[in-house]
Formats: structure tokens, sequence, C-alpha cells
């Protein structure tokens, strides 16, 4: 289930970071390495001085950032990213990835500052303003999350990772139907059902919970997650 509160903390297992969006997301850049291919890019970025040379490109940069992460350093990560913006300032995956970064280790205020820079990077896109709103949202400022929801969703009224954010953001306070009709442009009955019960779950209300991950697998037997959090479930 990729709809429900983006792993932005993707944004690396918060939410913010979040999430699949548009043709201008970094997932489809940011990813995992296999042990092969962090070996590989270890040697390769060993080579790698700390001057600017021609050789040495945002990419790259950006490249031996990923390694730091998948080796636990992220000190050098941030390094690494931040080297990438010096190259060039709208670098998208590496304004990902150091809003991730900062938002996981709760730095929140520097997290907003990046996801800012990434808004603006993006054009304003959408998508952008998703991350930023659950980052005040992690950082406790529910009003403005709830204002940057809605500028996201005035540029882009088909954005996924707003109308998600928002909805459950409306739906953990009590605003059930406010909720679904905000999701109902961009998620499936099932995965409508299965935020509810996520919701229900986290604020202890277990029958509720369960009962919306039954109709979420009525509605889609494939989604292994609810099954998954169903079997966590009493069934009294």
């Amino acid at each position: 289930m990729n709809k429900f509160i983006h792993e932005f903390v993707s944004l690396a297992g918060l939410s913010i970071f979040l999430c699949a969006c548009s043709s201008h997301s970094t997932n489809a850049t940011v990813h995992g390495l296999t042990p092969g291919e962090a070996s590989e890019m270890n040697s390769q970025n060993a080579k790698i001085s700390e001057e600017k040379t021609p050789a040495v490109t945002a990419n790259t940069r950006f490249a031996a950032g990923q390694l730091a992460e998948v080796q636990g350093d992220l000190g050098k990560a941030i390094h690494q990213y931040n080297k990438a913006l010096d190259i060039d300032p709208n670098h998208l995956p590496s304004l990902f990835r150091l809003g991730v970064i900062y938002a996981g280790q709760k730095d929140y205020s520097k997290s907003i500052e990046v996801w800012k820079r990434y808004v603006a990077a993006s054009g304003n896109a959408g998508f952008g303003y998703g991350n930023l709103g659950y980052c005040y949202e992690l950082a406790g400022m529910p009003n403005t999350a709830v204002s940057t929801y809605q500028k996201g969703i005035a540029k882009d009224p088909k954005d996924a990772s707003c109308r998600t954010n928002y909805g459950i953001l409306l739906a953990r306070e009590g605003h059930t139907q406010e909720a679904i009709l905000m999701w109902n442009p961009v998620l499936s009955d099932a995965e409508i059902h299965y935020n509810l019960a996520s919701v229900y779950q986290m604020s202890g209300r277990k029958a509720e919970a369960r009962t919306e991950y039954l109709k979420a697998l009525a509605a889609d037997p494939t989604l292994i997650d609810a099954r998954a959090r169903l079997s966590q479930l009493p069934n009294d």
C-alpha cells in the first residue's frame, strides 16, 4: 500500500517524504542499492576528491550521498547532497533526500526549508506541497499543513500526495466524510477503507479498524498490507 501516510518519511519510514507523485517525483531516481551496486559505487566514489572538478557533477555527488545512506552514514550523505546542490541548486533528487533525512532526524526546521526549496525547484508542483505539508504536521503545525495541502490541491486538483495526507489529517481529527471526499478523486475504494482502518488502529479503535480492513479486502483481496494488519487485530 503506497497511498497511506507517505513513507516520506519513504520520507525513510516517516511519510514525506515522502510518496509517489508525478513525473517530477524523484522516486524513479531514488532507490535502494544492491550489495554489488554499492561496492561498484564505493570504488567509483573513492576517486572523488573534495575539490570540484569538471568530472564531479551533481549526479555524481548524489550517487555518493546514496551510497553513504546505504552505509548508514547520514552525516556524509548530507554533506554529499549539499555538495550536489552547490553544483546545481535545483537538483531535485538531492533536495528530496535531504528533506527525508532531516525529517527522519526530527530536524523539522531544516526539513521544512528544504521542502520549500523543493517546491520552488519543481515549479510549484502539487506533490512538492504534499511533502512540505506533511513536514509541517510532523513539526506540530497542523494549520500550516492544511493551508499547504490546499495550495497543492489548488495547483493540481488530482495530486495524490496532498489529497492523501490531507485526508489522513481530516480522518484523525474525526472528519471522516470530509476525508473520504478528499480521497475519492485519487484513491480506490479499497485504499480509502485501508486508510480509515489505519487511522482507527493508530487511535486504538481496534473494532472499527478491523471492520475497515475487512471492507478493504472485500474491495481488493490482493491488499497484502491490509491482510497483514488485520491479522494483528483481535477477533473480538
